[in-house]
């Protein structure tokens, strides 16, 4: 099979975004989406996605605010990306390409 960038080799799915970055990019776009569909979104399991929402808090990319039954979640745009290739670069960056909407 070939695609827009070239050939597709079978049994060889990759993409280029972490499921780090893609439950980042979930809560930045919905800062009060549950995990639940956190991981519908990204594809993964719930406990998956707990288990990356607490290394990203951790690492403080971001943080929750408890509120009655539910979290609201704050990205810290200002954090660096975390391999030393990127290490110049914050998160931002990242977000504003993913979460802007695109002009058509």
């Amino acid at each position: 099979m070939t695609t827009e960038a070239g050939p597709v080799r079978p049994g060889r799915e990759w993409t280029f975004l972490t499921n780090h970055a893609h439950v980042l990019l979930s809560i930045a776009r919905d800062p009060s989406i549950r995990l639940r569909e956190v991981a519908d979104v990204v594809g993964i399991t719930e406990r998956a996605a707990q288990s990356i929402v607490a290394d990203l808090e951790a690492a403080g990319y971001l943080r929750h605010e408890r509120i009655g039954r539910r979290n609201r979640y704050t990205v810290n745009p200002a954090g660096r990306f975390r391999h030393p290739a990127e290490a110049d670069h914050h998160i931002g960056d990242l977000l504003a390409l993913f979460t802007s909407p695109t002009a058509t």
